[in-house]
């Protein structure tokens, strides 16, 4: 496929495009979607699995958009026609490193790697993975949660109750929205990052490096605190409690607000060291990994 083409998908097929490929538009219900950035060859688009309406694979120019007919981009979160959920593709696609991506999933899962140009990602009910990408990223869902791995661009998410959970996060900004979902963080913010996390019922934990370069301002106004720094102050003891204070030189900000979640301030011990034993808290133990997180809260 080359210049302005457009092709109707209703069985398993792969594509190869001679033309450069700035930009990516993939939406899909049911199923999956991986798109991968490269360095070196043509962008490639193989459906391996397809049930139900076709979908309709677009060149224009330089934009490549692989979709249904009837699944617009905008109000993708409100889609709700029952009656389309009848319909399933599993779809892989390599592009250029420098692509800017958008990815609609509608009950499917989606993982975006390698990719350095900006990355939007639409989600109604699905699990998103991102790995290793170096551009902006914003990512909106309704229930589906978000994992990002390694993403050194600025990170917005918002949701209504998926969960958020960040891995070796060195983004210079991240801003997180949610009404119940949970948001674990595994954060470097050697990097001056700014990092401001909000949400109603959800549960946040946040874990910092050693030795520590943040200043902290959290608070959750009914929920529980458990705090790893001594060089971070607890206040309150009933009802609202807040946890503030500087660690190092404080060249990173964190700010964290929940109304009725629990709220943690955890170490995670250098990256190049080994586990360490696990600290003592302002309210019980915190370890290591991102699967306790999740429990120590």
């Amino acid at each position: 496929m080359s210049g302005r083409s457009e092709r109707t998908v209703t069985e398993p097929e792969k594509f190869v495009f001679d033309e450069q490929v700035d930009t990516l538009s993939v939406r899909i219900v049911n199923g999956a979607v991986n798109v991968v950035g490269i360095e070196d060859g043509p962008a490639r688009v193989e459906v391996s699995e397809i049930a139900g309406p076709p979908l309709k694979v677009q060149l224009s120019g330089s934009s490549l958009t692989v979709t249904y007919e009837d699944l617009p981009w905008k109000g993708l979160l409100k889609w709700l026609d029952r009656k389309g959920w009848q319909r399933h593709a599993v779809i892989s696609l390599a592009v250029p490193a420098h692509t800017a991506v958008e990815v609609g999933v509608v009950g499917a899962s989606a993982v975006v790697s390698g990719v350095s140009g900006a990355t939007t990602v639409k989600g109604v009910n699905g699990d998103t993975t991102l790995v290793g990408l170096t551009g902006p990223v914003r990512a909106s869902t309704v229930a589906g949660s978000v994992e990002a791995q390694s993403v050194s661009g600025d990170l917005v998410f918002s949701t209504v109750s998926g969960d958020l959970t960040v891995v070796e996060g060195s983004g210079s900004h991240v801003k997180a929205d949610s009404v119940s979902g949970s948001m674990v963080l595994d954060l470097d913010p050697s990097a001056g990052a700014d990092v401001r996390l909000t949400t109603v019922s959800g549960e946040i934990a946040i874990r910092i490096p050693e030795p520590g370069d943040a200043e902290v301002d959290a608070n959750t106004t009914s929920g529980s605190v458990s705090c790893a720094f001594d060089e971070l102050h607890v206040t309150g003891q009933w009802g609202a409690k807040r946890i503030t204070g500087r660690i190092g030189s404080g060249s990173a900000r964190l700010r964290a607000t929940t109304v009725s979640g629990a709220l943690a301030v955890l170490r995670r011990p250098p990256l190049d060291d080994a586990p360490a034993a696990e600290p003592s808290t302002a309210s019980g133990t915190a370890s290591g990994d991102t699967a306790s997180l999740r429990k120590d809260v």
